[in-house]
């Protein structure tokens, strides 16, 4: 038995394979497959490396094969603004997990953008009413404008608030994403306004300190919290999740780096005050939104699950379309 060659695929490549409604759809189905036991159990390292950090992240999916994915990202947010450098960036490593060969190597950012955003759109389906038309978004880069046209795939969005420390990307996202998406996005420098007329709010910063209140949440409203990713990282008030209906990406996970752990240090909740995690609502096991008051909270981590089943896509597309440079590694 031979094995095949190992597919290189660039951003742009990758890119050019993905398709943000395939993404979210791959997505729910890695957390169903998850919950119905048909994963392999995903694993997190971060390493501290100064003035940066690595996140390395594996699990696999059982699908019509068996595949392993292993995503290395390094963050190193200074990189931009002096070096000219993306602040993140990585590769994954796709293995055929019934026999242990690689299959592809592949830049891990177009799909750690999309897979994320994709997340958030899953846990909106299942946590936000399905009538939310209003919702702010904190952060306005790359991962703020995925979260955006996301969640215009599964909610009935007709008006968005913008918020960012940096008032030009704030006013930059909403020139942008009001053209492309064709709904009215607003710049808006005081966060409380914005998320009291709001039914969704998304925050995607490097915060290390919250900014998001208890109160500035109103009933019925669904938050999802994407930055904290590490431990030092938090966007949300610890009270706001011990009072609201919260659903975690993977337990184990969010207990050590996620939001759910800043609210577990704090003393006011124990992963017994969890509702669920995700894969167990996709999967019918734990109920979503159950009524229109209350307020729902998703701690988004990101997880190997959803880097795999965005890189099984990008693969499988790419031997389809011939496309990527193919290497035996053994040669």
């Amino acid at each position: 038995m031979k094995a095949p060659a190992i597919v290189i695929l660039t951003r742009s490549q990758v890119a050019s394979l993905l398709s943000l409604g395939d993404v979210i759809a791959a997505v729910e189905n890695a957390f169903r497959l998850y919950a119905n036991g048909r994963s392999l159990e995903p694993g997190l390292l971060h390493i501290d490396a100064p003035p940066g950090e690595f996140h390395i992240k594996a699990g696999g999916l059982r699908l019509d094969r068996t595949y392993f994915g292993l995503k290395v990202n390094g963050s190193f947010f200074q990189n931009r603004e002096r070096y000219g450098l993306p602040n993140i960036q990585g590769g994954i490593v796709l293995f055929d997990a019934d026999y242990g060969y690689p299959l592809a190597l592949m830049d891990s950012i177009e799909i750690t953008i999309q897979r994320t955003g994709a997340a958030v759109a899953v846990a909106a389906k299942h946590l936000a009413r399905a009538d939310a038309s209003v919702a702010t978004i904190c952060g306005c880069g790359n991962q703020g404008r995925v979260q955006l046209q996301a969640l215009c795939q599964v909610l009935p969005l007709t008006r968005v608030f913008a918020y960012d420390a940096f008032e030009e990307a704030a006013h930059r996202f909403s020139t942008e994403m009001s053209e492309q998406l064709g709904i009215t996005v607003t710049q808006e420098s005081d966060l409380e306004r914005a998320a009291g007329q709001s039914d969704v709010v998304v925050t995607c910063t490097p915060s290390k300190r919250y900014y998001v209140h208890k109160s500035y949440i109103r009933p019925g409203t669904f938050v999802a919290g994407v930055g904290a990713d590490s431990p030092d990282k938090q966007e949300l008030e610890p009270a706001l999740l011990a009072n609201s209906k919260l659903v975690v990406d993977l337990m184990e996970q969010c207990a050590k780096v996620g939001e759910l752990h800043h609210a577990l240090e704090a003393g006011l909740m124990t992963e017994q005050g969890v509702h669920g995690e995700l894969g167990a609502v996709v999967a019918g096991q734990v109920p979503g939104r159950t009524s229109p008051e209350e307020i729902t909270v998703f701690d988004a981590t990101g997880t190997a699950l959803q880097d795999t089943a965005a890189a099984v896509l990008a693969y499988e597309r790419a031997l389809e379309a011939g496309l990527g440079l193919s290497v035996h590694l053994p040669s």
